[in-house]
């Protein structure tokens, strides 16, 4: 197995003045544009059994049928929002509280701050999205069976969704949007150019799907932004349907499987987790304010809200790769060492 590449992370902190008077103008994120291409490789399968053969995947595409949902119309996007406000507790800010914090302007930089962390989280949703869009219509040309192919043709529609309410919000209502974070977009690249199918569940269905799931719930209960809560509640829907399909769908495939296959799947859980843990330290946030990026990176690392944080988005991973039998020793060590190991008695998906 190709394995993931360490991220090399290219911001440098800005010189920043020690009067106040002095600082330079804070500088709004050039948005991300254009394409890039990289390449794929991996066998679609045409199947000419049209029966069903997974009861369980089927009801799963019926029941998506008819929870489709308009972005467009559905969602009150006439909603007025403030993108400098308090729309979530600044005490979810990592550097809340500290002497950093302290010495933020409060009328200039205060506003800023919460504007470039909403924007930050939702631009890497944003993208995330697109990367489960791709993953997902390559689920649908390489699994083997009919059910699968059905559902997972739903999950496009969602993903495509997903991406225009958060890319609506983010240029309509916070005014501002961030490129994909090097961590995501290193764990992203490797789940689309995996040839086998069940990695691309593995990475996309459990890993990625389900932090989401977990993230999007923490928004939904701590945002004090109506719109945005609202868009999370509907594609949170959405979600906890797309890790259900990956539980189904890999419910007994690893039962048989060589110790060197299995060696393959421990590794891609572990590094792809230690991926995900590290993309949220708003190093992009720090340089964008002009701030101490080594400094407020290790406070993020450390700070007590958002190691709680960061646990908390593992609390559907850790359940279903137990119940996929991942949870062997090595990936059981993996996720004691990001502190997460706790959460192999919730309850798993589907």
């Amino acid at each position: 197995m190709t394995q993931i590449a360490p991220v090399a992370h290219s911001l440098q902190p800005r010189a920043s003045s020690s009067k106040e008077s002095e600082k330079p103008d804070i500088q709004m994120p050039v948005a991300p544009s254009g394409s890039e291409s990289i390449p794929v490789a991996f066998d679609s399968a045409y199947t000419w059994n049209y029966d069903v053969e997974r009861a369980d995947l089927r009801q799963l595409y019926e029941k998506s049928k008819e929870l489709q949902w308009n972005s467009r119309t559905y969602l009150p996007w006439d909603t007025n929002v403030d993108p400098e406000a308090e729309n979530t507790p600044d005490s979810f800010i990592p550097i809340f509280g500290t002497p950093l914090w302290d010495r933020l302007d409060k009328k200039r930089e205060l506003p800023k701050l919460r504007q470039f962390a909403t924007s930050y989280m939702l631009s890497n949703f944003l993208h995330g999205e697109q990367g489960a869009l791709l993953a997902t219509s390559q689920i649908v040309q390489a699994v083997p069976n009919i059910d699968a192919k059905l559902y997972a043709a739903t999950q496009v529609m969602d993903e495509a969704r997903h991406v225009e309410a958060y890319d609506r919000y983010l240029r309509d209502k916070v005014q501002a949007t961030f490129p994909i974070s090097p961590y995501l977009r290193t764990l992203l690249d490797q789940i689309l150019q995996e040839r086998r199918w069940d990695m691309k569940y593995l990475g996309m269905q459990i890993l990625v799907e389900g932090l989401a799931l977990a993230a999007f719930g923490f928004i939904a209960q701590t945002s004090q932004e109506p719109l945005l809560r609202e868009i999370v509640k509907m594609i949170m829907q959405d979600e906890a349907r797309h890790v259900a399909f990956g539980v189904l769908s890999l419910k007994g495939v690893y039962d048989d499987m060589t110790a060197g296959e299995l060696r393959d799947r421990e590794e891609f859980i572990v590094e792809a987790s230690r991926l995900m843990y590290d993309r949220f330290l708003m190093q992009e946030v720090w340089e964008q304010m002009g701030m101490p990026t080594a400094e407020c990176v290790e406070i993020a690392r450390t700070s007590e809200s958002m190691r709680l944080f960061r646990s908390l988005l593992f609390s559907k991973i850790v359940p279903n790769t137990k119940r996929l039998g991942l949870l062997t020793p090595a990936v059981r060590k993996g996720f004691e060492e990001l502190g997460v190991l706790h959460y192999e008695s919730w309850d798993a998906s589907a």
